[in-house]
């Protein structure tokens, strides 16, 4: 079982910064997958990132990638996803989640977060 919280929403510019947090707490392994997924309104949710816990080894999805960046605190338990250049269209939930299994492989997540709120105004 693994217990995730997350953190660090808010409401912010077009083109600032932001950070969420992701404490989990419980059983952690180094093949632990976690990944960041969104949900704006109206829209389904969309996987955002994913990183394996224990290399690091990082995955981003097209929209995201090089203005996100996914990280861990392996000391913390704690994974980050640092947002840079954000968009209205970043405007959504933002979930935690985690699974055993490929970081790659976008579906299939067990453990999931009760979201933070991110706000892009333009």
């Amino acid at each position: 079982q693994v217990q995730l919280v997350e953190s660090g929403g808010g409401l912010v510019q077009a083109g600032d910064s932001l950070r969420l947090s992701c404490a989990a707490s419980g059983r952690t392994f180094s093949s632990l997958a976690m990944g960041w997924f969104r949900q704006a309104p109206a829209k389904e949710r969309e996987f955002v990132a994913a990183i394996r816990w224990g290399d690091g080894s990082t995955y981003y999805s097209d929209s995201v990638k090089g203005r996100f960046a996914i990280s861990r605190d392996n000391a913390k338990n704690t994974v980050y996803l640092q947002m840079t250049s954000l968009k209205p269209d970043d405007t959504a939930v933002y979930y935690c989640a985690a699974k055993f299994g490929s970081y790659t492989y976008t579906r299939g997540y067990l453990y999931w977060g009760q979201g933070t709120q991110v706000t892009v105004s333009s």
